[in-house]
């Protein structure tokens, strides 16, 4: 049996684990740690009395992956960027996001789920986490939709939808994982989710509207505010625009030359100003320690999920899987395009499955070299790529695309993570009322995903600046 077989038999075996719902962090770590023990075992022959041996060189192997991979500053990144996101919900600054939103455009069709669309966007640019984003919302935005006669499948379907934003809008933890595992520039990747994050929270925002028009009563706008009103729920709102300023303009010198830090920096100069918003504004001992502690809650099920995958990873290494399946794919007769959509389809199905960063963290070492070799290499030509793009510029584009995917599985039946946390955060809503509210959304992604492939310059203009 080959290295090849070896791979392809430990995955499908990891495969079963998942379907029968082990969770993807210890599905990933057995069958890593299985498939590495069986490869060198094969290497002495399946003799009986080296398969101690074999065990004994798998599990040093293995145990060298968290320490090696984590100590990473880049991944210091995630736990900043989510602190930002609590600190500034119990700041109070969430609330008047959502209340300037609500004054702003509440007057539309649908307008308080435009609201609620627009806020989580603006909360996305501080917060890195869609399950802190919807968490978050659904405390202050389902109460107001159900008060204004909003059904209560869609309020709970807007929340849901409108966390996913957070995976692309950055500062984005998913964006930061991708850019870690293929090896590409955080900052360059961090300022290619503005504008298809922006995008796809406009196409939501429409959809909302279309079925308003279409549907009576479906989503009754909220008027009655004066322009005074207006203009006087910006002040409260400024501060998570003032955050965004500070990380972007600090990991992107926007007047020329070496940027004034690294996105790690930026993050912690990020959270250490919203500390300090949180103070002035009265932020008590014990909301301090429910944001760091919530923090820590998230950043540690991030962060156990990478430890077992990257211990599949490796085994992948070994048996050298990555390479023979971009080998397959750069065979196929089919046009480099349609066998990207493949590829973006093959997430679809996958991500009913498995949770957001598992599914990437499993799939980008075996599918990012196949995609790099679609386009001709890392290091080709634009004039000679199949999609008309250099290495690095390709590769931020399919990370786009893919953290895109990301967000569309986040919403997905049966594991649709975002639903089950709204479910959570509002008891007298079943999870299943939450999927069928999301339901207007998969077009709404499905339309943002195909004008990203087609249109490729709504993801590069920004990074192609820096």
């Amino acid at each position: 049996m080959t290295s090849i077989d070896i791979g392809l038999w430990t995955t499908a075996f990891l495969f079963l684990l998942v379907v029968l719902g082990m969770r993807v962090a210890f599905a990933a770590g057995i069958a890593g740690l299985v498939g590495l023990i069986w490869i060198f075992w094969a290497k002495f022959g399946y003799d009986p009395g080296r398969f101690g041996q074999a065990v004994t060189v798998a599990v040093k192997t293995a145990g060298q992956v968290p320490h090696s991979k984590i100590a990473s500053q880049e991944l210091s990144l995630i736990p900043t960027f989510i602190l930002i996101g609590y600190m500034a919900y119990y700041a109070g600054l969430t609330a008047a996001l959502f209340d300037a939103a609500k004054k702003w455009v509440g007057w539309l069709p649908g307008g308080m789920a435009v609201s609620t669309v627009f806020a989580t966007a603006g909360f996305a640019a501080v917060s890195g986490a869609s399950v802190a984003t919807s968490a978050v919302f659904a405390r202050i935005a389902i109460p107001e939709m159900l008060k204004v006669g909003y059904d209560k499948r869609f309020a709970a379907g807007v929340v849901a939808a409108g966390g996913t934003l957070a995976s692309l809008i950055p500062p984005s933890a998913i964006l930061v994982i991708y850019a870690i595992i293929v090896e590409q520039d955080v900052g360059k990747l961090l300022l290619a989710g503005f504008i298809p994050g922006a995008f796809s929270a406009i196409v939501y925002g429409a959809i909302i509207v279309t079925l308003a028009l279409a549907l009576p009563r479906f989503g009754p706008p909220v008027g009655g505010f004066t322009w005074k009103e207006r203009f006087a729920s910006l002040p409260p709102a400024f501060p998570i625009f003032f955050v965004v300023f500070i990380i972007i303009f600090f990991i992107y010198n926007p007047f020329g030359g070496d940027p004034w830090g690294t996105p790690t920096e930026g993050g912690a100069l990020g959270a250490a100003v919203v500390f300090l918003m949180a103070v002035i504004k009265g932020m008590k001992w014990s909301q301090l320690k429910d944001a760091l502690l919530e923090t820590a809650k998230l950043a540690t099920m991030i962060f156990t999920i990478i430890w077992g995958v990257l211990v599949y990873v490796r085994f992948l290494g070994f048996a050298d899987l990555p390479g023979a399946f971009s080998d397959w794919i750069t065979s196929l007769e089919h046009s480099p395009m349609i066998t990207l959509v493949m590829i973006l389809l093959a997430y679809a199905v996958l991500g009913m499955f498995m949770d957001a960063i598992g599914m990437l963290l499993l799939t980008l070492p075996v599918v990012y070299p196949a995609v790099m070799a679609l386009n001709g290499g890392e290091f080709v030509s634009a004039a000679d790529s199949a999609f008309g793009m250099s290495g690095p510029m390709c590769a931020i584009w399919f990370g786009i695309l893919v953290v895109k995917m990301a967000e569309f599985c986040l919403i997905t039946p049966p594991i649709g993570l975002n639903c089950f946390v709204v479910a959570g955060v509002m008891p007298e809503i079943s999870v299943q009322d939450v999927f069928r509210g999301v339901t207007p959304f998969f077009i709404a992604d499905g339309i943002t995903i195909a004008l990203l492939v087609a249109f490729p310059q709504i993801v590069l203009f920004l990074p192609s600046l820096a």
